[in-house]
């Protein structure tokens, strides 16, 4: 096979024939061509009074030795190929507690190779998890334990379905493919920023489920991880606690993959000694400009083409301050939502579904915290200071859920807003004006106001004074680390697979659900004594 990058396409290129567009673009003709696939998919927009597609294109055909030689940009092509591992001794069922990326990907992985894992998972089903988010949206009651932090899919479930990632792996392909299996928009497979989409990701998540259970897995809802015992340093058996009953499972495997919002669990693991360090995150707040001022921003006389998506973009500033301002999780044409899991405690993140048509865009704007902004050497510190503003904002909002907000040009004259301009908040069940500098440091707010101008400069309007200020965003990444070791287990007790976003191994879906991938095969060679 034969990979050839580099093609430029016009945004009215019909992708329908793809033999006729190498045909066209490559000068090789139709009965030489065996096979033609579209690799990759990207939107150039460096000039604005050109924008176009840059494509890739997998090729087999005769004597691909001459075409070789005859096409620039072109190379030998060898799709990568995952193996899923086997196991034959399960007299042991492997636990995993935690049912996102990290823990779907790693029970589908053990289902596979025939290890039956249980899953442990603190949250509802999908479904129902839905209606009790959609009710805590609607100014109903918090649910500590489901909302869009705890269920089925994880954080993920509830924002734009990001498939992009810094990570290089060879299972990536092996996780794109299974998701499009599971109902995935087939696009994901060769976009250059792919999203699946809160709408339909949550049927992907359903189907993945279904095939873990079809293949001798086990997944127990609304069971939450509460202990675990061990000998001579070995784990020998997890408990958990369902409707305020106690069951204990004996197994000396455990894929911990919580997710970045479990505090009571790592609260448990600092109490039993299991090691843990401090680790670095970001803090700041959602940014929502109009969805159509940033397609004509980044893409000019072409904003509205029906071949263009909402546009989106990403951004890093350094300040004078030796802060970084940089945003994240950035979602084209949709919602601010409500990302709480712990009472009296408020915390937003974003979300948008697969068409990305609603009436703002929006990202979180993030400055970098470490350990030197944490005032102690506690290992759990960059958690209680993540607890403490998170408090500070849910006061700042009413303390009634509420979000905070600010209108841009007041929050840099250091005024507190009390009119909306041309943007509208998306965030539910409501939200209350409050200056940013009633929740968050002030080396984050002087970031914001500093770095805010600097990305004004790369996207015209960026910096419109009209912009929304939503806050707290506090959870883009855990403040803690679970120590392991190069074979994946904690290094404080065997058998306890520390895995995922949660335990500090990964930062988005792609990346966590590699890691329970290298966690599942980890145990599989335990299983078998490797």
């Amino acid at each position: 096979m034969i990979r050839v990058s580099g093609i430029r396409a016009a945004l009215d290129t019909d992708f329908s024939d793809l033999v006729a567009l190498c045909e066209k673009k490559l000068r090789i003709s139709r009965d030489k061509l065996i096979s033609v696939k579209l690799a990759k998919k990207s939107v150039d927009a460096r000039k604005k009074s050109d924008v176009h597609f840059i494509i890739s294109l997998d090729i087999e055909a005769k004597n691909e030795e001459k075409i070789l030689k005859m096409l620039k940009n072109a190379s030998k092509y060898v799709p990568e190929e995952y193996i899923v591992p086997t196991v034959k001794n399960c007299e042991k069922r492997p636990v995993i507690v935690g049912f996102g990326p990290a823990g779907m990907f790693a029970s589908l992985v053990l289902s596979m190779a025939g290890a039956k894992p249980i899953v442990l998972e603190r949250g509802s089903d999908v479904d129902r998890r839905c209606r009790a988010v959609e009710d805590f949206q609607n100014g109903g009651k918090l649910n500590p334990e489901c909302n869009v932090q705890f269920g089925e899919g994880g954080a993920g479930t509830f924002s734009d379905g990001k498939l992009t990632t810094g990570i290089k792996d060879s299972r990536i392909g092996w996780i794109l493919h299974r998701l499009v299996e599971f109902g995935a928009p087939e696009e994901i497979l060769y976009l250059a920023k792919p999203h699946i989409g809160t709408d339909k990701l949550r049927g992907v998540v359903k189907a993945l489920r279904e095939r873990v259970i079809s293949l001798g897995g086990e997944i127990r809802f609304n069971s939450k991880f509460c202990g675990f015992e061990s000998e001579n340093g070995i784990l020998s058996s997890v408990s958990y606690t369902r409707d305020g009953e106690k069951f204990t499972l004996h197994t000396d495997r455990l894929i911990l993959a919580t997710g970045h919002s479990a505090r009571d669990t790592f609260e448990l693991l600092y109490n039993e000694k299991i090691s843990l360090s401090q680790k670095s995150f970001s803090l700041g707040v959602r940014a929502e400009h109009l969805r159509t001022d940033i397609d004509r921003a980044m893409y000019g006389n072409y904003a509205g083409h029906p071949a263009l998506k909402a546009a989106d973009y990403k951004l890093a500033v350094h300040l004078t301050n030796g802060r970084t301002l940089y945003t994240f999780c950035m979602c084209p044409g949709g919602h601010v939502v409500a990302a709480s899991s712990e009472e009296g405690r408020l915390a937003v993140n974003g979300m948008s579904c697969f068409a990305r048509d609603a009436e703002n865009s929006n990202s979180a704007l993030l400055v970098n915290v470490g350990p030197e902004d944490y005032g102690s050497d506690h290992p759990l510190a960059g958690m209680y200071f993540q607890r403490h503003l998170e408090e500070k904002a849910f006061k700042a909002g009413g303390s009634d859920y509420s979000a905070p907000v600010a209108v841009l040009g007041d929050f840099i004259n250091g005024r507190v807003s009390d009119k909306f301009g041309k943007v509208r908040p998306s965030y539910r069940p409501a939200v209350k004006f409050a200056a940013p500098e009633e929740y968050l440091p002030d080396f984050v707010c002087q970031s914001l106001k500093d770095g805010i101008k600097k990305m004004g400069k790369k996207i015209e309007g960026f910096d419109d004074s009209d912009t929304l200020l939503t806050g707290i965003e506090s959870r883009s990444s855990s403040p803690v680390r679970i120590d392991r070791s190069e074979n994946l287990q904690s290094v404080s007790l065997e058998g306890l697979f520390p895995c995922g976003e949660g335990a500090g191994y990964a930062g988005g879906i792609v990346s966590a659900a590699v890691d329970g991938m290298k966690c599942a095969e980890a145990v599989c060679r335990r299983m078998e004594g490797i």
